[in-house]
Order: structure tokens, then C-alpha cells, then sequence
């Protein structure tokens, strides 16, 4: 069975599927959602240093290549990798992340040479994961979305008729340090008052964490002590969602996105979150068209997925490189 790899890398895991090719009668683009013939997960190992990472991931892709070869008859016919920092993906390049420590990285040649010479394509974990959101998941059908992911950190994807901006240098959609708070709390990016500082999933951690005097206590303790009529959780909670809000209307200005997917940990609260962000973003626009809010839809699958879209959309392209998140 015709089948691509599609391997998403995290800071602490990995996650990798066997996508199913299904091509249109004529034998064209391949169509429909990925079917998953095969899933399976791994360690990133950070711990042991950035080049036992690369060793990880080329023998994790190894070992999914035999895999299909084994089991459905043939090896795969492209690969797609997600990963996380700063990506060049016209080069294929993992040029930096900080949690994997590595720099400069030829991930897409090195996944190439050790899978036999198939295209690859190397892709941003944010944009990768928005791809999905907006092909098959929650942004389907919308010609124009933003995805925003709000985990440890906050990133975005810009979604443009069925493709997601990298941007000039690859930084576009990096909607976490806009800075919603001027003079704010410091930012490692060397700014101060960046809005994943206030509403990341990791801020409002750190956030109530204070706030209850217990340094265990976490986002998902804060969304429930809110849902409970907690006053100091619903103070906390009230300033993230109110400087989230302040950049999600910056961003909707300058994109007008049709649909506003919102993703990561924090987006599991449900609609502790989306009630009053929506009545938030709704109070701060004037001339702005109100995008749809929305949950994301495919959890954290959503990066191995993207990753299998851009494997499939190689087979469709003469040229690797111009396929990018």
C-alpha cells in the first residue's frame, strides 16, 4: 500500500504514523483525510545532548520505513518531520531550539540520505500542526484562519487557502511576543510584557500557582477553581484572557482571518476559556470583522497529521523544497 512517514518531534516526545496515499481516480493529488495505517511514540531523549536528538529521530524514521516495507509491501514514498524552534523550511533546515539545543541542523537532507533518497519535507511544529487544523480539522473549508496554540509558550499559524505562511525568515505567526503589556514582565526573547508572559498555559501555571500559595498548582487547578466561583482564580484567569484578547485583536487586525482556531493546554478548559474570550475579543473590536472562535479539533495529534499533509503534498511537487508549512 502506498504509504508516507510523518514524524512530529516535541521537546520531550515523539510522535509518528504511516499515512495512507489515497490518490484521485486519474492518479492525481492525493484527496481526502490521512488514513493512519500505523502509529507509534518515542522519547525525544534531549537529556542525552542534540545530536543523540538527530540520531533519534533518523533511526525512529528508520525503523518506520522498514515497518511499512514489512507490512504493506513497499517503502514509504515521502516523508514529512515537524519540529520545533526556528525552521527554515525552504532549506530544510532546523536552524534553532532551545529545548532540543540544537543549531543548524540539515535535518531534511539527513532524514533523506537515511531513507533511501525520498522527498522529505521539514516543517515548523506550530505551522504544521495549523496545516492540519485547516485542511481536515477545525478550520475546514475557511479560506483565511489563524491557529493559536497556547501551551507553554504561544505561537500562530497563518492560514491562507489551504497552506500556512512561513514568512521571509520563517518567523510569521509568532503572535506570543507581541507585546500586549508595554514595560511588563521581562520575556526571554528580550522584550517585556509579550503575551505568552500573561497568557500561555504556563503563565496562568505560575500565575495561580502564586496566587494559592502552592507551587504545584496549575492551569488546569486554575480553570477549575474558576468554574468553582473561586474569586482569586477569577482574577487570574481574567487577566489572561483579557491580554490574550488584546493580542488575538491586534493579530485579527492585521490578518482579518475568517475563522480563529485556539489550541494547546489551555484550550481544554473549554469554555471557561471561550465565553469570555469570546465576549472579550467581541467588547474590543470596532471596524474589525468577529472571526469565529473555536476550539481545535485534533488535539495533539495535530502536528503528525500536518506532517503527513506536507509528506503527501511532496508527491504532487518536482521540487522538495517548495513545499513548506
Amino acid at each position: 500500500m502506498r504509504h508516507v512517514i510523518a514524524l512530529d518531534v516535541g521537546g520531550t516526545g515523539m510522535k509518528a504514523a504511516l499515512v495512507g496515499v489515497d490518490t484521485t481516480p486519474s492518479g492525481g493529488s492525493p484527496s481526502g483525510p490521512p488514513v493512519l495505517l500505523h502509529q507509534a511514540r518515542r522519547a525525544t531523549g534531549r537529556e542525552h545532548g542534540p545530536d543523540a536528538v538527530v540520531d533519534g529521530i533518523l533511526d525512529f524514521a528508520a525503523e518506520l520505513r522498514a515497518h511499512g516495507e514489512r507490512h504493506f509491501g513497499e517503502p514509504a514514498a515521502a516523508a514529512g518531520v515537524a519540529v520545533p524552534g526556528i525552521v527554515d523550511e525552504q532549506q530544510g533546515i532546523a536552524a534553532y531550539a532551545a529545548n532540543l539545543g540544537w543549531r543548524d541542523v540539515p535535518l531534511r537532507d539527513l532524514l533523506a540520505e537515511r531513507l533511501g533518497g525520498i522527498p522529505v519535507a521539514l516543517g515548523h511544529d506550530v505551522r504544521t500542526g495549523g496545516l492540519a487544523e485547516g485542511r481536515i480539522g477545525a478550520g475546514r473549508g475557511a479560506d483565511r484562519f489563524l491557529f493559536v496554540p497556547l501551551g507553554t509558550g504561544i505561537a500562530g499559524a497563518i492560514g491562507l487557502d489551504g497552506r500556512v505562511e512561513a514568512g521571509a525568515h520563517g518567523f510569521a505567526g509568532e503572535i506570543g511576543h507581541v507585546v500586549v503589556r508595554p514595560g511588563g514582565i521581562p520575556c526571554p526573547c528580550g522584550q517585556r510584557g509579550c503575551l505568552e508572559r500573561y497568557a500561555s498555559a504556563a503563565a496562568v501555571s505560575e500565575a495561580w500557582a502564586a496566587a494559592c500559595a502552592n507551587p504545584e498548582a496549575d492551569a488546569a487547578d486554575c480553570a477549575k477553581a474558576v468554574a468553582s466561583g473561586d474569586p482569586n482564580a477569577v482574577r487570574v484567569w481574567r487577566a489572561a484572557v483579557d491580554a490574550l484578547a488584546d493580542g488575538l485583536v491586534t493579530a485579527l487586525t492585521l490578518l482579518d482571518p475568517r475563522t480563529l482556531i485556539i489550541g494547546g493546554g489551555l484550550a481544554e478548559a473549554g469554555e471557561t476559556l471561550f465565553t469570555p474570550l469570546r465576549d472579550a475579543v467581541r467588547q474590543r473590536v470596532t471596524f474589525q470583522k468577529l472571526p469565529s472562535i473555536v476550539p481545535a479539533a485534533l488535539g495533539d495529534t495535530a502536528g503528525c497529521l500536518g506532517a503527513g499533509l506536507l509528506a503527501r503534498d511532496l508527491l504532487t511537487t518536482t521540487d522538495p523544497s517548495e513545499v513548506t508549512a
